[in-house]
């Protein structure tokens, strides 16, 4: 299940419009509004470096923050939109949308491999290949799981795969792709493996016997 929901801290910004938002980023800030729920809009502002790390470490509009403002009760949020400098791609705004506990929301789960240095398919010389790192679920805000496993284990021999069926998910989790049983990994046949197979596929003229060649051979022009 979730684990701990990580802190986002921010300040209220006061005032609000281009001017405020201007002053908030020559202050190395970047201004945010908080929407949804029973209250009224907060504007905020963020420290740009903690910002700019968040971004950089992966998933941040999939991850749900537990919001600090000073002077207003902490709130779950999930980032909405990050909007960025055309030029420069770093962030001049975002958007935090409060989340209840019960709120159904879209998120990226990660998968979790396990076992795979017991798998008996690599074992036996196969190569893992990982299709989808993550899946995106529909899931209650608070009762967010912190991945999907998959457990190596279950391939047996080069050319098993895992596809989405063969995951247990969460209780109260649900699929947005329903239409189709995609994969998720499999295990191949090592490429100089391939090569080599292709390589005996393929017969060189000079191997042909002599008797094809001359059975293929066009008829002798008429003994004189």
């Amino acid at each position: 299940m979730a684990g701990e929901i990580p802190d986002l801290h921010a300040q209220e910004r006061t005032g609000t419009g281009k001017g405020a938002a201007r002053a908030a980023r020559r202050a190395g800030m970047v201004p945010g509004i908080v929407f949804g729920g029973d209250n009224d809009p907060l504007p905020i502002n963020i420290p740009f470096n903690v910002l700019l790390k968040r971004l950089k470490q992966g998933r941040f509009r999939s991850t749900l923050f537990n919001l600090k403002v000073e002077g207003h009760d902490d709130v779950r949020v999930i980032c909405r939109d990050v909007q960025r400098d055309v030029v420069k791609d770093l962030p001049t705004h975002l958007d935090l949308m409060r989340l209840k506990r019960t709120t159904k929301i879209n998120l990226f789960i990660p998968i979790d491999f396990q076992n795979e240095e017991e798998c008996p398919a690599i074992a036996k010389g196969g190569v893992m290949t990982t299709i989808r790192g993550e899946v995106e679920l529909l899931v209650t805000a608070g009762d967010i799981p912190e991945a999907l496993i998959v457990d190596m284990m279950k391939l047996e021999n080069i050319g098993d795969t895992i596809t989405i069926s063969d995951i247990e998910l969460p209780k109260g989790a649900e699929l947005v792709i329903k239409d189709r049983d995609f994969m998720i990994c499999n295990v191949s046949a090592p490429s100089a493996l391939k090569s080599d197979s292709d390589d005996e596929d393929e017969v060189d003229a000079d191997e042909v016997p002599a008797t094809e060649q001359v059975d293929n051979a066009p008829e002798d022009a008429e003994k004189e």
